[in-house]
């Protein structure tokens, strides 16, 4: 069993969302979005911080997934997208989490089929591979995608693993 976190970091908004992937199934924990105030990036900052240390030592997740930093609109809205990914980064790093970080095209990719997606296909894709009753809200979904893409790139790495030990056996 392992407790995975995922985020889709913003300065506006953070969605979180967290499922226990058992024996190469997702199970959904809990899922929403930090809404974070008007006012100076810092006290945002803060709020990313202890949002997701309260999750943390909530849930005790083992590994954190996250998206990568793209060219936003600006430089300085990729700036502040890096430093809210940051906080959510440090907050998890200091309870002792793994942390693997994956493009927005990747976790497309994984959950959608193609890196091309858009917001309701993945929504559309989290409900249906968590076995939700109704859509999550789109950063939500966006960080149950994360998780999910963590949790399928594990199960791969275990796979070929697996099949590796299992050819170099047949070759004895």
């Amino acid at each position: 069993m392992t407790l995975i976190l995922g985020i889709d970091p913003g300065s506006r908004k953070t969605g979180f969302g967290i499922i226990n992937y058992v024996s190469g199934r997702s199970e959904y924990v809990t899922s929403g979005v930090i809404r974070l105030p008007d006012g100076e990036l810092p006290e945002r900052l803060r709020i990313i911080y202890a949002s997701v240390t309260e999750l943390v030592e909530l849930h005790g997740p083992q590994e954190l997934a996250i998206e990568q930093v793209f060219l936003a609109k600006s430089p300085g809205s990729a700036l502040k997208l890096g430093q809210a990914r940051g906080a959510a980064i440090v907050a998890c790093v200091t309870r002792d989490m793994e942390v693997a970080e994956y493009s927005a095209r990747q976790i497309k990719q994984s959950v959608v089929g193609t890196g091309a997606a858009d917001k309701s296909q993945v929504q559309h894709m989290v409900k249906v591979l968590l076995k939700l009753a109704a859509e999550p809200q789109e950063d939500a979904a966006d960080a149950l995608a994360a998780a999910l893409c963590h949790a399928h790139t594990r199960q791969s790495l275990v796979n070929m693993a697996g099949a590796r030990s299992v050819r170099r056996r047949r070759l004895r």
